[in-house]
């Protein structure tokens, strides 16, 4: 079992700026790759991005390539979603899940642990 809770979330002004990060707990963390997920009120829970454990590569969503950016501390069983330039439509419920495998699946189906969410909310 992995827990996952997320924190950093709140409100924010367009063009501006919030980390994320996501602590677990349990299992190894640096045998999972970790994604982050967003989902608005009415849409479906979307990908966001995600590291890989074993090499650290990082998938993005098109919406956020060059603005957001996910690290990882594994020491810390800790990962990031630093977003940078927000846009009203960034905002959603943002989630971190976990799942035990190399690649970065974009599916949030395919993951198998997932924290509560943290509320992001970027203001016009």
């Amino acid at each position: 079992q992995v827990q996952l809770v997320e924190s950093g979330g709140g409100l924010v002004q367009a063009g501006g700026s919030l980390r994320l990060s996501c602590a677990a707990s349990g299992r190894t963390f640096g045998g999972y790759t970790m994604g982050w997920f967003r989902q608005a009120p009415g849409k479906e829970r979307e990908f966001v991005g995600g590291i890989s454990w074993i090499d650290s590569s990082i998938s993005y969503a098109d919406s956020v390539k060059g603005r957001f950016t996910i690290s990882r501390d594994n020491a810390k069983n800790t990962v990031y979603l630093q977003m940078s330039s927000l846009k009203p439509e960034d905002t959603g419920v943002y989630y971190c899940a976990a799942k035990g495998t190399i690649v970065v699946p974009t599916n949030p189906a395919s993951y198998d642990y997932w924290g509560q969410g943290t509320q992001v909310t970027v203001s016009s």
